[in-house]
């Protein structure tokens, strides 16, 4: 079977900062002509958004897309909720996991695979202060090992 391209759109930095992220998921997400033409313009925001689940269904409130700029009466409200399309046992194996103390769902990018637009959802728990500082520490360990090897090699 051939491989599907994939383009990236909007990623959630903010995401990998504030939780650990135990388990991704792929999400369909259910969009109007306009929004699609703008995320191909790449103007998609994810920083703010949340997903819940409401009646068997999953819906992520918050996530931006800027009106398209010739789309006039079509274009539709920019932070309006929009419905992700999962399976039905995914949705619940997600909402039993979320039921857990600390557990969430957050959006981690949105991306085009082939031509249709998908929201990867990751089940994530959410760090400690302590915890944020580690992973700031241990980055700037990485990123001076990096420094002095290529100092090392350069001379």
């Amino acid at each position: 079977m051939a491989k599907t391209e994939t383009k990236l759109i909007a990623n959630n930095k903010k995401a990998y900062h504030d939780y650990f992220i135990l388990e991704k998921y792929e999400a369909g997400i259910v969009l109007h002509g306009t929004e699609v033409k703008s995320l191909r313009m790449g103007k998609c925001s994810i920083k703010e958004a949340f997903i819940r689940i409401e009646n068997g269904e999953m819906f992520v409130y918050g996530m931006h897309i800027s009106p398209y700029e010739k789309g006039n009466i079509f274009n539709k409200d920019p932070l309006r909720v929009r419905k992700l399309l999962l399976h039905k046992k995914e949705i619940e194996k997600i909402f039993g996991k979320m039921k857990e103390k600390g557990n969430t769902v957050v959006p981690l990018k949105v991306y085009f695979s082939g031509s249709l637009v998908k929201v990867e959802v990751g089940l994530a728990k959410g760090k400690k202060l302590y915890d944020k500082r580690d992973d700031i520490a241990k980055k700037d360990q990485r990123r001076e090992a990096q420094r002095d090897f290529k100092v090392r090699n350069l001379a």
